[in-house]
């Protein structure tokens, strides 16, 4: 199985390309308001699956589905969902790459830099969450590289405290998406932001990357729902749609959530192999628990 990125999608995931996805677009754009969805999951997504699809048109489309938000935005897209009644749950602000970011001591100052610039206008866009990531371990230590993430995350942490954005550290796979990553299992991100121990610092935990990595996700999302703020789906294995071909039991992973009081976003990160925005709604349905 070829690797998936939000920088680059697989080439038999492009069934939505940019025909289908105008097409698409247009035909949803003019759908009626749907019923309003049940509330007790708040239903967001990634904007890097739909980039065929013009931003405008995308939020339009998304709001009519019953979607609150949508999730990775850059600074100059900031303000764009407000105007269809969305906003922006989870935003890049400088938070550092993938593989280039907090455990290396050396990337500090440049992520600190993103945050001071960028964290004001989330706040200002009314955006609740941004991202960062720990960094791949390129032979370091685990103990070493947490050390440096929560100094980093320490240096950064009043600028969110000042401005009531929490900045997120991503739990990503290391075993088929993003190898040698170092934040790869819950107990690593959970004993980083206890040891930063601010409300500001928490975890995005993103369910498809932990079900590759661990499974047991309904026990593990209780009993760390503490130190988590924002969630990630897509589907096991391959990270396309939420449907029968799937290992993970999506609703139940939704009302294991909903249980445990979270009022925070699930945001979905699955790469449509059928048409978009179908595909998108499908999910929020599943999801709607």
């Amino acid at each position: 199985m070829k690797n998936l990125s939000r920088r680059s999608l697989l080439t038999n995931a492009a069934v939505s390309g940019a025909a289908l996805a105008s097409a698409s677009s247009a035909s949803w754009s003019d759908q009626p308001t749907p019923a309003p969805r049940k509330g007790r999951i708040k239903q967001s997504f990634a904007r890097w699956c739909y980039k065929d699809i013009p931003l405008d048109t995308l939020c339009e489309s998304a709001a009519k589905i019953g979607c609150q938000a949508i999730d990775l935005l850059q600074p100059e897209e900031y303000d764009v969902p407000a105007r269809h009644g969305l906003i922006c749950a989870m935003a890049y602000a400088g938070g550092g790459d993938l593989p280039n970011a907090l455990n290396r001591v050396e990337n500090h100052a440049k992520i600190e830099e993103g945050f001071r610039k960028n964290i004001p206008l989330a706040a200002k866009a009314s955006i609740p969450n941004v991202i960062t990531f720990s960094g791949n371990r390129n032979g370091m230590s685990d103990e070493e590289g947490a050390r440096n993430t929560i100094a980093g995350l320490n240096r950064v942490k009043k600028i969110a405290e000042d401005h009531g954005v929490v900045i997120c550290l991503e739990l990503l796979n290391s075993k088929v998406d993003h190898k040698d990553y170092m934040c790869d299992h819950t107990a690593w991100g959970v004993n980083v932001v206890q040891q930063v121990n601010s409300p500001n610092v928490k975890l995005l935990y993103d369910i498809y990357h932990m079900q590759i990595m661990e499974g047991d996700l309904v026990r593990t999302i209780t009993n760390n729902i503490q130190w988590i703020a924002h969630f990630h789906t897509g589907g096991v294995p391959g990270r396309h749609e939420l449907d029968g071909t799937q290992e993970v039991q999506w609703d139940g992973v939704m009302r294991g959530i909903a249980a445990t009081g979270f009022k925070g976003y699930v945001a979905h990160e699955f790469v449509p192999t059928r048409d978009p925005l179908a595909s998108l709604r499908e999910a929020v349905d599943l999801c709607d628990v």
